[in-house]
């Protein structure tokens, strides 16, 4: 692989990296945020912990947009923008209300970057090397979770109020990914389809691979040029019908809402305030461990290989927490379950679900396509963040909720052996006649 095509998919991918800090370092000022503003559990779910999900959900929304207008790499530098505009208000906010608000900022690049980035790789990524690169913005996804997690603990006792730094740091790395994605070309499919720009479209492809860009490519390109880009039409039915679906599954698995609480579940199984937030950074180094096997494997098994082991596992370990919480078994049972959960996350839809999603639709069509699997994972994700709390709170044994999570795992399998088709070594142009044949 071409130093230069790795560099390049490596740095766009850092979006991942803000997003899974972004997404998880909340965890962190969970609690002393309800306490130092004495809010109601539902506004505090509402608001505090949901407002940046609803971000995300609008950033997803409305991400084709900006993706097809002004191109992929252009819409990453505005989510860089936005990661670090809200990283310094959100720290530096002295009521419920601002804050909300500058998180909502950080949702919308968090919702942006689920677009752009995976269409941009999956744009620029040869086809026997496309499903390693875009997992890429999974690896960074995870470490991001890994790094908060750390970040969290090391500050929970710095300065008067910690929550502060936890929230404000995010601020650093956002700079560092808005100044390195300068330097990032423009995606030759898109100068190509939106630009008809041929010239720049084949010198970059040379530059990035190494390779010339394929006449089979530029005839397909031009053709859909012709046609009207209309995604909710009879034709993409069933790449529409495969985006929702594997968008769904992954949040129905309970993997946002997990995140979320962390230290809230920990706690609840009886485990102590510090010993809740370590048994966060053991989660967070089990995601990252897992999703490098997955990425190893995703261009040597296949997705759907995949797709099978993480289904069976997230059956196996939902179970066994619901058990645990059931039977109140307390200390280590709870954590170790939830570690299996996630090892199961992290090697089949953690892995998966991006790199699926940008492969399944037309080149102009994909950030609309990408943008429909995105907002329908945020929006289930907000929904079910805005409710976890009242739910583990609702119920006298907290297992009733992992097995309503295990229950939706089995249909999951149900999807991956029935429907979902292998897009392994195919072209992005090959996967387009296959699916929508």
């Amino acid at each position: 692989m071409k130093t230069k095509l790795f560099f390049t998919s490596f740095v766009v991918a850092l979006a991942g990296f803000l997003f899974g800090f972004d997404t998880v370092v909340i965890s962190g000022a969970d609690q002393q945020l309800q306490t130092l503003w004495g809010t109601s559990d539902i506004f505090h779910g509402t608001f505090i912990m949901s407002m940046a999900l609803w971000g995300t959900v609008i950033g997803a929304i409305f991400a084709s947009i900006p993706c097809d207008k002004i191109g992929r790499k252009n819409t990453l530098l505005w989510i860089g923008i936005l990661y670090f505009v809200s990283a310094l208000g959100s720290g530096l906010a002295d009521d419920p209300y601002l804050f909300s608000f500058f998180r909502f900022l950080g949702g919308l690049g968090v919702g942006a970057s689920t677009v752009a980035a995976p269409t941009y790789v999956s744009e620029i990524a040869p086809a026997k090397n496309r499903g390693r690169l875009v997992a890429l913005y999974q690896f960074n996804i995870v470490f991001g979770i890994l790094i908060a997690f750390v970040s969290n603990y090391l500050l929970k006792d710095f300065g008067s109020e910690p929550w502060r730094w936890m929230i404000g740091i995010e601020a650093l790395p956002a700079l560092i990914y808005t100044v390195a994605m300068i330097g990032v070309p423009k995606s030759p499919r898109w100068l190509l389809e939106k630009k008809n720009d041929l010239e720049g479209a084949k010198r970059i492809q040379l530059e990035l691979t190494g390779t010339e860009l394929d006449e089979s490519v530029i005839e397909q390109l031009k053709e859909e040029q012709t046609e009207k880009s209309a995604l909710f039409v009879k034709k993409y039915k069933f790449p529409l019908m495969l985006a929702f679906l594997i968008a769904f599954f992954n949040q129905l698995s309970g993997i946002n809402a997990f995140l979320y609480y962390a230290p809230r579940i920990f706690s609840s199984a009886g485990l102590g305030e510090n010993t809740a937030l370590l048994s966060s950074i053991g989660i967070g180094v089990t995601n990252l461990v897992f999703t490098l096997l997955g990425l190893y494997l995703i261009d040597k098994v296949g997705r759907k290989v995949l797709m099978y082991i993480g289904s069976i596992g997230y059956i196996i370990s939902l179970t066994m927490v619901g058990v645990a919480f059931a039977l109140e078994w307390e200390g280590l049972m709870v954590p170790i379950f939830l570690f299996l959960f996630i090892a199961s996350h992290a090697i089949g839809q953690g892995a998966v679900i991006w790199v699926f999603i940008s492969e399944i639709f037309p080149t102009n069509l994909r950030a609309q396509g990408q943008s429909f699997g995105s907002s329908t994972h945020w929006v289930l994700a907000a929904l079910i963040t805005l409710v976890m709390p009242i739910a583990m709170g609702s119920f006298d044994n907290p297992g009733i909720v992992f097995f309503f999570f295990a229950g939706m795992m089995v249909l999951q399998l149900l999807f991956v052996i029935f429907m979902m088709p292998e897009t392994k070594g195919k072209t992005l142009e090959e996967l387009q006649k296959m699916i929508t044949k």
